[in-house]
């Protein structure tokens, strides 16, 4: 059995009390290595923890960690974003210069980082959120600060999120990433096990004076706009009292997963469109509906039934990184759509262009590990013993996966994404979606 992180030991091995320093260093890494609690393959702790290199790139073409060492003090007035009507003219102004993004990368367990933000960028996703943080370890740690949070020029418009329950922790976490995003987003929705003895997350939905001490430090002393991701409560009016309080505690955009804390099963529990509906329509401040989202009808049908500004997709960007393109696997294209053709992409190219990007902006051999997994997966069910290859190998280099994919072409294997006729690879949303 492998041994635990040493980091995630001493996490784990925290005493627990009612306002604990969290238990967890889980998501996050945006170019460096990070820590991850679960994955598809197995795990070989010891050579996936190394960082993956490009031997062939010299020093100054070497990517950097933005400077995080030193606590940012107050740039301009604190508070600018909580003031009233003018606070929600700000908000949407914000919103308006970031181009109002309606297809957006939503935050993974360790595996929105950097070069997969990107990919997706490439394939039309219009802005993206960083994996959860874990505020104190932010603080505490100057490795995990420069292995976790890691971003480039192009990384924009970017929510950096973090996990917190003791608004001083958070506010100086966020202090330090305030200069590199567009928005500290606050995770409240997390709904692990992991996040119940961390006391974050979707649990401190029981303790929502906490919730709005959070937002509120943030949203009187950063320069850039708090945003929360939250999930639904069980009864609606307790969904709605929810995010008016934190629209009122200063949240200037709210992202709404449309499931409840005990729903975590996304293929078992569809996500309550209507409770989103409903949130939109109570708030005055930007919504993002998070929830369903397969394919870009899905993104038609969820932008005009819940009148949001925009759509997360979390698991399958995963395995099909081009959704936000219009492209999408074959177990969602209907026996009856007629208009459906070979897109002249698979998820093999996909792979390709993951791995290039990850040259360049170097990750943990884990999270490499698990996103050739992920987009292969269809690939690997036709040819079960090159998965079996895959897992067999305890130290990965890049000579290897490309040489995989290689093998699987080899073999003959061939699992085209498709797309609408007449559809645009751009990700132009109006081609796509007809809106």
């Amino acid at each position: 059995m492998n041994k635990p992180k040493p980091l995630i030991s001493a996490i784990l091995n925290l005493n627990l009390h009612r306002k604990p320093l969290f238990s967890n260093p889980i998501h996050l890494m945006a170019l460096t290595q990070t820590r991850t609690t679960h994955s598809d393959p197995p795990q070989n702790d010891a050579e996936d923890d190394v960082l993956c290199s490009n031997p062939e790139q010299t020093q100054e073409e070497q990517p950097s960690s933005p400077s995080l060492d030193e606590t940012p003090s107050f740039v301009g007035s604190p508070g600018k974003y909580l003031t009233g009507v003018s606070r929600f003219e700000r908000a949407w102004a914000h919103w308006t210069k970031l181009g109002r993004p309606k297809l957006i990368v939503a935050p993974m367990v360790d595996n929105s980082e950097l070069p997969f933000r990107m990919l997706c960028r490439k394939y039309g996703a219009e802005a993206a959120y960083t994996p959860m943080l874990h505020s104190r370890i932010f603080n505490e740690n100057p490795k995990y600060r420069s292995e976790e949070f890691t971003t480039c020029k192009e990384d924009r418009p970017l929510f950096v999120q973090f996990c917190a329950n003791d608004p001083d922790i958070l506010l100086e976490a966020a202090r330090r990433v305030e200069s590199h995003c567009d928005y500290v987003d606050i995770n409240l929705g997390c709904p692990q096990r992991i996040a119940r003895r961390g006391y974050y997350g979707a649990f401190l939905m029981d303790n929502l004076p906490l919730v709005k001490s959070l937002v509120e430090k943030l949203a009187l002393n950063l320069n850039v706009p708090v945003s929360c991701k939250i999930r639904v409560f069980p009864k609606l009016e307790d969904t709605l009292k929810y995010a008016k309080m934190l629209e009122d505690a200063g949240c200037s955009l709210l992202a709404v997963h449309g499931r409840t804390r005990d729903e975590k099963d996304g293929k078992k529990f569809r996500a309550d469109w209507n409770a989103i509906k409903a949130v939109k329509n109570e708030l005055r401040i930007p919504v993002l509906a998070n929830g369903n989202i397969r394919h870009m009808d899905d993104v038609r049908n969820c932008l005009e039934e819940t009148g949001a500004d925009g759509v997360l997709s979390a698991e399958t960007l995963l395995e099909n990184p081009a959704l936000f393109a219009g492209f999408r696997t074959s177990n969602w294209v209907a026996d009856n759509e007629k208009d459906s053709i070979d897109g002249k992409l698979d998820q093999a190219d996909l792979v390709v262009q993951y791995l290039k990007l990850c040259e360049k902006y170097p990750v943990p051999w884990r999270m490499i590990r698990s996103h050739v997994h992920k987009m292969l997966g269809d690939w690997f069910r036709v040819q079960p013993q090159v998965r079996e290859e895959l897992n067999a190998q305890s130290r990965l280099t890049f000579e290897f996966l490309y040489g995989l994919v290689d093998q699987l072409r080899e073999l003959g294997v061939q699992v085209p994404l498709h797309q609408k006729d007449g559809a645009s690879a751009t990700g132009n949303l109006a081609e796509v979606i007809g809106i």
